[in-house]
């Protein structure tokens, strides 16, 4: 029977001690996110370093067992990109990019300072603590980066590279950040790809890819070993291929003629309107193109003329900003995927990895019928 030890996000650095512990010394898998009472232990693939959840940012979170030797190859493979050293935890640790964090920082034997409340002040803080000189690095998602943009610029010229993921980065950011010199690096990857594993479009080290009836699948020795006592969603989602195993993103994309890989959204976040199928990140894209919505979220709702429609709630824009808004998806998307409404709310809901919450969108606004 597997032993198991409850790893706190709230204590990174202890945590980051128990991982070594079981990536180093086989010592007991850390579960985080998830009650050990609630694992049937017998059910966890050998070798298993860490049990984490899902953020459950499309639906019920999942419990991916991770190995040693996945986790290894995820933390090599970005410093062979990147380079390595010193890092600044500036997301929860109880997301797989707060914990390749300390992962990275583990394995190249550099130190890493935890930002208390991921904000712009503390990642400042923790960049101005570490060593002086040494290489540093540090992981973000598209919020904090803007943040940081705006309030504490300087800190950000401390780090070598800027890891952005989570979601997708609008293009002002990138052109800001390069603009003041700072090497930001685009990531896409999931938990149960041991985090990010393809860096600005291009896999890193021993990652493959390959689009398979439009979606992305990846493969390669940094994916997970599947989900804990789900034998039959652990078999859809990572299908064996010519005698490789593969894992399904339920994203899609596409591979440019360089192999550059680029996302297009999710397969499921698609609403039909009018009989056309339209992708609701796709409508988001083309929605954060107007300033006053560039951090806003789109949903799909009833329609009762067309069966379905999106939405756009923001926390910054109004109605009056619905007209920018139409017009950009129309040029970008056709008619048929324009908005039908802005929404307003006080703060858009996030999930702890710092994406937005797309469920409790759904679930408030889900309902809400237009004519």
């Amino acid at each position: 029977m597997a032993l198991l030890t409850p790893g706190d996000p709230a204590d990174p650095l202890a945590l980051q001690g128990a991982l070594l512990q079981a990536m180093d010394a086989g010592g007991p898998a850390v579960v985080v996110g998830v009650d050990p009472a609630r694992l049937d232990r017998d059910a966890l693939p050998a070798g298993t370093a860490l049990v984490l959840a899902t953020s459950g940012s499309t639906g019920v979170p999942k419990r991916v067992a991770l190995s040693a030797a996945a986790l290894r190859a995820s933390a090599a493979a970005t410093a062979a990109r990147i380079g390595e050293g010193a890092w600044v935890l500036a997301l929860p640790a109880s997301r797989i990019a707060g914990i390749q964090v300390l992962v990275r920082a583990a394995l190249a034997g550099a130190p890493v300072q935890p930002a208390a409340s991921g904000g712009a002040a503390d990642v400042a803080a923790a960049a101005a603590a570490l060593p002086a000189g040494a290489p540093a690095y540090t992981s973000l998602v598209p919020a904090q980066l803007r943040a940081l943009l705006r309030d504490a610029p300087d800190a950000l010229a401390r780090f070598e590279a800027v890891l952005v993921g989570g979601q997708r980065t609008p293009p002002d950011l990138l052109e800001e950040a390069a603009e003041r010199g700072i090497r930001v690096v685009r990531t896409y990857g999931s938990t149960e790809t041991a985090g990010g594993c393809v860096y600005d479009g291009a896999p890193l080290p021993g990652v493959m890819l390959r689009i398979e009836a439009g979606e992305v699948l990846v493969a390669g020795e940094m994916l997970a070993d599947g989900y804990v006592g789900e034998p039959a969603a652990t078999a859809a989602a990572f299908p064996v291929r010519d005698g490789r195993r593969w894992y399904r993103t339920g994203d899609r994309g596409a591979l440019a003629a360089d192999g550059a890989l680029q996302v297009t959204g999710r397969a499921d976040n698609v609403i039909v309107s009018g009989g056309v199928n339209v992708s609701l990140d796709l409508v988001e894209a083309a929605v954060h193109t107007v300033p006053a919505l560039r951090d806003a979220v789109v949903i799909g709702v009833a329609d009762e003329t067309w069966g379905e429609a999106s939405v756009v709630v923001t926390a910054q824009g109004d109605a009056r900003d619905l007209a920018d808004a139409r017009a950009a998806v129309e040029r970008a998307l056709g008619a048929a995927a324009r908005p039908r409404e802005v929404v307003r709310v006080g703060a858009v809901p996030l999930l702890a990895s710092g994406k937005p919450d797309r469920v409790a969108l759904r679930e408030r606004f889900g309902g809400r019928r237009l004519g």
